[in-house]
């Protein structure tokens, strides 16, 4: 039986950066359709067809049974120079369970891999468990363009389908994922529950201008606005118990010599419960549109996606952790789970991370926790 490691080295080089030691496997882009084509040779060795759901996931089916299916996996796809067990290590830890399950086994076994999970690409993340359960209109989906301005529908080569007739086969949905914080002391434990988190687009506006014979006092600079809405973001989150980051940031027109026109930061948040999430972010823009009043600039702030609390199915809960003999706890990541188990009962599983460390070229687990992972995936999935 092939091992973890074997396996896991064929596909850990692939969209690897050599400078970073990060990965570079944005949806749809070469690194990530090599990642797809290493999915369909596992499937072929295994005897499991694969098929497209017209959104860009795939799903390789073990087992001849008819009754409901069980799904499992996860997702290639990375944040820029993110960490190589993010994702992947469903995919892998999926084919490997299935290694280690009768065959034929009594119920169809789907080992799934979801498109765009991250949003690294096209902004909205989950976005291929989003069209297949219909959180997302096929149609805005397909018009969401890249930084290059390269649109889903290009990337894809067809507009998505949307909701499908997949879900109304599928009964449970098990996901196996590497521990994003450091909660973990033992090699698994089971996931609870998701905070809810989303994502808001901040355009900071002003008046461009020169840097050398502009006077401070004349200067409606929103670079100024938005340093001190980081900073706000960050103090309100701490207040609140809470998360915020501002990761990325855009200006107009990005010169060492000029005060910008433009600054447009996108700000991550999340909380424990909604209540909180929605006041952090309702702080944060008042304290941010009180700067502009004084800097002499204006913000607007836009929801790009929001994702409500996730709890996952207390029965699924209680019997894996029972299963498995091991703890429980939430996580204050997103992931297609969350998406899925709104219609189907849905349970994750978490492999330990020593540091904690995720989206980043630090992100790592053993070899012999992944190896308990995926001892504990094929006992759930059995």
């Amino acid at each position: 039986m092939i091992s973890f490691r074997e396996l896991w080295g064929q596909l850990a080089p692939i969209g690897r950066d050599p400078d970073s030691g990060g990965y570079l496997r944005y949806a749809w882009t070469p690194a990530e359709l090599a990642c797809r084509e290493w999915f369909r040779a596992q499937a072929d060795a295994r005897d499991m067809p694969v098929e497209e759901d017209g959104n860009g996931n795939l799903i390789a089916w073990y087992g001849t049974g008819s009754g409901p299916a069980v799904l499992t996996g996860s997702h290639f796809d990375s944040v820029p120079h993110g960490g190589a067990y993010d994702g992947p290590l469903g995919i892998v830890s999926a084919f490997l369970a299935v290694d280690r399950l009768p065959r034929p086994t009594d119920r169809p076994i789907g080992v799934v891999a979801f498109a765009e999970e991250e949003g690294a690409r096209f902004g909205v993340p989950c976005l291929g468990s989003r069209l297949l359960t219909g959180a997302i209109e096929p149609a805005r989906a397909a018009a969401l363009t890249d930084r290059d301005g390269v649109t889903v529908e290009a990337a894809l080569g067809a507009r998505p389908t949307g909701a499908t007739g997949l879900l109304d086969r599928v009964e449970r949905y098990v996901e196996l994922h590497i521990e994003q914080g450091r909660m973990l002391e033992v090699p698994v434990g089971v996931g609870t529950a998701i905070w809810p988190h989303g994502r808001w687009r901040l355009d900071f506006t002003g008046e461009a201008n020169h840097a050398g014979t502009t006077r401070m006092a004349d200067r409606h600079d929103p670079m100024l606005t938005y340093a001190y809405t980081v900073l706000a973001a960050n103090k309100e989150a701490r207040l609140r118990g809470a998360h915020a980051t501002v990761g990325r940031v855009y200006v107009e027109p990005n010169a060492t010599n000029a005060v910008p026109a433009l600054v447009r930061g996108w700000l991550d948040a999340r909380a424990a419960d909604a209540q909180t999430l929605s006041g952090l972010v309702e702080a944060v823009h008042k304290r941010a549109a009180e700067r502009a009043a004084r800097d002499g600039t204006a913000v607007t702030l836009t929801e790009e996606s929001v994702s409500p609390v996730v709890d996952f199915d207390g029965v699924l809960v209680d019997r894996c952790a029972g299963l498995l003999d091991a703890p429980v706890l939430p996580t204050a990541a997103g992931h297609d789970a969350g998406v899925l188990s709104a219609h189907v009962p849905t349970v994750m599983l978490f492999v330990r991370n020593p540091t904690g460390i995720s989206h980043s070229p630090a992100e790592h687990a053993t070899d012999e926790d992944c190896e308990a992972g995926i001892e504990a995936l094929a006992a759930v999935l059995a």
